[in-house]
């Protein structure tokens, strides 16, 4: 079973170069090694009103991850 790895800040300028070169989502996922619609979702998740751009996408991944904490249950006492 594979476990899903989040894009790296070096990965998104990867990314951005590719796409200004001219290659598509799946030429863009097969030459950075990532399944095509993690390209998909990355261009649909973090893109700002002027589109995708790696500096924006990356600061929107940190933002998510900020206020995605991990929530702790604290449960009462059992009285008994």
């Amino acid at each position: 079973m594979k476990h899903y790895k989040q894009l790296t800040r070096e990965q998104r300028y990867q990314i951005s170069g590719l796409k200004k070169a001219g290659l598509n989502q799946s030429q863009i996922a097969d030459e950075i090694g990532v399944h095509k619609s993690t390209i998909s979702r990355e261009f649909r998740r973090n893109k700002g009103r002027r589109g995708w751009h790696p500096k924006q996408a990356q600061e929107l991944r940190d933002e998510h991850r900020k206020n995605c904490a991990k929530v702790i249950l604290q449960f009462p006492p059992v009285s008994g």
